[in-house]
């Protein structure tokens, strides 16, 4: 059982109404076994797709893990379809029905027929407890290719992947170990960073791949061993995360899911150093980044959202004669702001950012995604000048993300 297929079934998914993050996690705890996801594969809630589905499923793989249309309602068919599929009829499981009526007497609600039916399940699958909801997962037996049904709630399918079907899959995996390592970067470009790394790509050992999974100017390089030795895998990867550092060490800044507001959260923690940020185009992002770190309030001052030139004026002091001269998108307001903010704060380093987001607002001299970004310090400014996209959104996260970066830079280099 060295691969597996996963089949989400509902309209929802399908419209864009609800995003499949129950495939995500799958695919994550299988791969942790030693199971490859070879196909991810979403079907409407009719009879014919998910039968058809599941018949080419099984012609590719011998695990395949279903996940939704399980309700009490009537467009849950995937339970009747199962039925249908594996050739047995519907039959009330006394166990399910004790589960069901017990949660709704717990919260003074009336047993009906629609939740006498989540107690249903065929004939021939084995039953799986579900303790946090009132949809039992299935099992079935097909030649020994197994098929597991669960709900699409994501709370309800992990803990019966967790109480049920890992422990299974654990048992079956066959022992191939697959490990996985994440190299966080920032400051550069897919194609650049592809070209930097091209002699590394060639030299790996058949055993290591490795992925460049970019996301809002930040690039993840996964490197994956496969093989059947842990220790031997595990040696690998980490000789090819060493020559990673020596080749590319200017953009490297974490590991695993590292983000840079947790990288630079830990910098100014262990070093006992502030921060503030005075933010006009972002709006509040950087700040936002910065406080979703548990424990920031120990390094986190507090920010200004200069939006309007009054508040860069009044609060911070930027001068009226600056943003007069040269805009309120320039080098020289941008440092004005990291001076300001600075000194109405006390902090150690301040961060500030003002461009031009769009759609609207842009000139031929200062385009849509122009952003001066500076950080100020006990040792001066630093500034630079940054074109993104012609994108609000994802200028704002680029903008956002890039101080952050500057920011780091600027910390360890102290």
């Amino acid at each position: 059982m060295n691969s597996a297929e996963i089949i989400t079934i509902g309209d929802e998914i399908l419209i864009g109404q609800t995003v499949d993050t129950n495939s995500a996690w799958i695919g994550m705890q299988l791969n942790l076994l030693g199971v490859m996801v070879s196909r991810i594969t979403s079907v409407s809630d009719r009879r014919e797709e998910i039968k058809s589905a599941l018949s080419e499923a099984l012609g590719r793989t011998g695990l395949v893990l279903m996940t939704g249309g399980l309700g009490p309602t009537s467009d849950d068919i995937t339970k009747e379809t199962l039925a249908e599929y594996f050739g047995s009829k519907l039959v009330t499981d006394g166990e399910v029905l004790a589960v069901v009526t017990e949660r709704l007497r717990k919260r003074n609600l009336e047993l009906t027929d629609n939740n006498r039916r989540q107690a249903l399940v065929p004939d021939n699958c084995t039953v799986l407890a579900n303790h946090m909801g009132t949809a039992p997962g299935m099992l079935f037996n097909a030649d020994g290719k197994i098929i597991i049904s669960m709900p699409g709630v994501p709370s309800e399918m992990q803990h019966i992947m967790q109480e049920h079907v890992l422990p299974l899959v654990a048992s079956r995996a066959g022992g191939r170990v697959i490990i996985h390592k994440n190299i966080m970067t920032y400051g550069t470009f897919e194609a650049k960073l592809a070209e930097r790394l091209m002699i590394f790509e060639q030299e790996l050992p058949r055993e290591v791949r490795l992925a460049y999974l970019p996301a809002w100017g930040v690039i993840k390089l996964r490197l994956t061993g496969i093989g059947d030795d842990r220790n031997s895998i595990s040696g690998m990867i980490d000789e090819q995360v060493r020559k990673l550092y020596s080749i590319i060490p200017d953009v490297i800044y974490g590991e695993d899911e590292a983000t840079l507001e947790e990288i630079i959260g830990n910098l100014l923690l262990d070093n006992h150093l502030t921060l503030s940020t005075a933010e006009s185009c972002t709006g509040g992002k950087i700040a936002s980044l910065i406080t979703s770190v548990p424990g920031s309030s120990a390094w986190f001052r507090g920010s200004v959202v200069a939006y309007d030139n009054s508040i860069k004026t009044s609060l911070l002091h930027v001068d009226p004669e600056t943003i007069r001269l040269h805009g309120a998108v320039s080098e020289e307001t941008a440092v004005a702001m990291a001076r300001g903010i600075r000194k109405l704060t006390g902090t150690d380093y301040s961060v500030a950012v003002t461009g031009i987001a769009g759609p609207a607002g842009g000139t031929p001299e200062k385009p849509v995604g122009t952003v001066w970004i500076a950080v100020a310090s006990y040792s001066g400014v630093v500034v630079e000048k940054h074109s993104f996209a012609d994108n609000r959104i994802i200028n704002i996260s680029r903008s956002a993300t890039t101080a952050l970066n500057m920011l780091r830079k600027q910390i360890i280099s102290r």
